[in-house]
């Protein structure tokens, strides 16, 4: 059986159990072995058909089934909500977060560290850190708000989703469409990592414009998992998270029992060191919108609610240019990751695991020794390696956490502090 498919939004037809997918027809008045079908749809009826993302999926009872949810007393720093105090202008950064308590499975290992907008607006994005020990057992996960990316720093993760198994190591990425019910198992026995949590039209390829037909991240590097499921007649919590807020309730039974599903909405994964990176070969700093893996568009043509942007390997040869990132201001706001190594633009203070945030507007840009160092390097052509960096970009300012402000470094600042006053003839 075929563990993956590979291409990006392609229309995929699977069935763990023979017989159970439908032929010809959605929804069958009496689908193979007494299954629901049920539709999935990730736009409306109505999107245009390049839009359109929707699966039908063929269970063993139908998601319905459920009692009421009530509040959910757990992972106390995820979706905590974003006060409306005014915000200062200020750059941010952190560094990871502190190990867990014993037994923190993924959800109760979630921390909300940015977000912007109102999810019932579906727009925005939010940028959480988890920090995990235990495995999701008899328990289960849903996202009403928005798709979750994960991207992992440390340790592995397995996803079993209504739709498939993925699994997702460091250096890797998995996406959950929004709604998809799943638990994370840890296969290293803890994990580490980042979410965003995007609220808008869902994520996608990129346009190449002058680039042409291929490059940056190509569909068929995309991984779509078969049918998968489990029959498990025993009780259940269902979390989900609805409008910002966390809800629970418990089933009789598990609910990753889809058998079979057709559609172009579904999980998948995605190894970053596939991006085909574009760079310049004469000179200047080409903008780190040739970065984009992922894009997800707001009503404003070329600006964007989201985009997933990374800094991989790659040689860098341009001539009688300043090679890492310029000093500048943008009207887009920028939280920054490190899955492994070091980031060019800062030699130190920024780790793996940690985050920065450059809000709109807010200047920034090298540190001393990363300007003095490049200012001064003789330009030959080398190969930055041993890292990959990503940025979660929006046009929408960011709000950091109650508990994002109280654990910010407090001595950020000081990188852009010391710069020597440019000379000038008299």
């Amino acid at each position: 059986m075929t563990d993956y498919f590979p291409g990006f939004g392609n229309h995929v037809s699977t069935e763990a159990v023979a017989g159970a997918l439908p032929v010809g027809r959605n929804s069958p008045q009496r689908p193979a072995f007494g299954l629901y079908a049920e539709q999935l749809s990730g736009t409306a009826f109505t999107a245009p058909r390049d839009e359109n993302r929707r699966s039908w999926l063929y269970r063993m009872r139908p998601s319905a089934e459920h009692p009421p949810f009530t509040r959910y007393e757990g992972a106390v720093r995820f979706a905590p909500g974003t006060s409306d105090a005014p915000l200062a202008p200020n750059r941010l950064r952190w560094g990871p977060i502190a190990d867990p308590a014993p037994g923190t499975d993924l959800i109760d290992g979630m921390t909300t560290m940015l977000a912007n907008r109102d999810p019932a607006d579906l727009e925005g994005v939010a940028v959480h850190v988890y920090a995990a020990n235990a495995d999701m057992d008899r328990r289960v996960f849903s996202d009403a708000d928005g798709e979750l990316l994960f991207i992992p720093q440390a340790g592995r993760l397995t996803l079993l989703t209504e739709m498939g198994r993925i699994d997702v190591a460091p250096g890797q990425i998995a996406l959950v469409p929004r709604g998809v019910r799943f638990r994370a198992l840890l296969p290293d026995g803890a994990a580490r990592g980042y979410v965003a949590e995007n609220h808008g039209a869902l994520f996608r390829l990129p346009d190449l414009g002058p680039i042409g037909a291929n490059g940056l991240a190509n569909p068929r590097d995309f991984e779509t998992p078969a049918a998968w499921f489990e029959d498990r007649d025993e009780q259940f919590e269902v979390i989900q998270k609805s409008l910002g807020a966390l809800w629970t309730t418990t089933i009789d039974h598990s609910p990753l029992d889809v058998v079979a599903w057709h559609g172009n909405l579904a999980p998948w994964r995605y190894d970053l060191s596939r991006f085909n990176t574009i760079n310049t070969v004469s000179f200047d700093h080409p903008d780190p919108s040739i970065f984009t893996v992922l894009t997800s568009p707001s009503d404003v043509p070329g600006r964007a609610n989201a985009d997933f942007v990374i800094f991989p390997p790659r040689w860098m040869v341009a001539e009688d240019t300043f090679r890492p990132p310029w000093f500048h201001r943008n009207v887009m706001s920028e939280a920054m990751g490190l899955i492994h190594g070091a980031y060019d633009a800062k030699a130190d203070g920024f780790v793996p695991g940690g985050l920065s945030l450059h809000n709109l507007m807010a200047g920034h840009g090298p540190d001393v020794a990363s300007w003095d160092g490049a200012s001064n390097a003789e330009l030959r052509p080398h190969k930055i390696d041993g890292t990959m960096a990503f940025m979660v970009e929006t046009c929408w300012p960011y709000r950091p956490t109650t508990y994002a402000l109280e654990t910010a470094q407090q001595d950020y600042d000081a990188a852009w502090a010391g710069f020597p006053k440019a000379k000038l003839p008299e």
